[in-house]
């Protein structure tokens, strides 16, 4: 209950102070490529839920058959996009999805149903026990996870391979070791990995 009402406070501080920005992204989007302001997908939530995640659009629009995975310096990025990825600017509009109660500040990522559907049975149902969360200690560290991917021959079999285990690891860890201490930890090395 605590987690919950400090991602309540928290979202809801964070649209206010960041209202003008939020407007300013918004106008740049819709002036450098024609389409939406607000990109949505379905992801997996707690208990194996699906929901609607909402990201600042940084590609162009595409067929609903797209590849799932943001690879290198992938073409239909646009220009503003660019800038909004490299800062996680993007990420900005799941303050929404806190405020629904849909995702928490802090958490595992959440995954397209495709790729859940290759956590082990036994992962899976510790990681989905919880929201998924904004950021965590594996957002951190695979925050230029696009640009491996770049380098890799198949990179959705590197994916799979290599980045999602490593993932998967971290989301377990925070899963039995979380605490609201533990959160502002991943809160403040967030902002300073973002900052760099």
């Amino acid at each position: 209950m605590s987690k919950r009402l400090f991602d309540i406070a928290a979202a809801l501080a964070g649209l206010v102070l960041l209202a003008p920005l939020l407007a300013l992204l918004a106008l740049w989007i819709k002036a450098d490529s024609p389409g939406p302001v607000f990109f949505r997908q379905q992801r997996v939530g707690r208990h194996g839920k699906l929901f609607g995640i909402y990201k600042f659009r940084t590609m162009t629009v595409a067929p609903a058959a797209a590849v799932e995975l943001t690879v290198g310096r992938d073409a239909r990025i646009t220009r503003a996009g660019r800038f909004l990825r490299h800062y996680k600017l993007d990420e900005l509009a799941q303050l929404i999805n806190v405020l629904q109660g849909s995702m928490s500040l802090v958490g595992p990522r959440p995954e397209v149903p495709r790729y859940v559907a290759c956590y082990p049975p036994a992962v899976r149902a510790i990681v989905l026990s919880v929201a998924p969360g904004i950021t965590d200690w594996a957002a951190i560290l695979y925050r230029d996870e696009s640009s491996i991917l770049g380098h890799a021959a198949d990179p959705e079999r590197a994916y799979l391979d290599t980045i999602l285990p490593a993932k998967l690891d971290y989301y377990v860890r925070y899963v039995r070791e979380r605490s609201f201490w533990t959160d502002l930890r991943i809160i403040v090395s967030t902002l300073r990995a973002i900052g760099r």
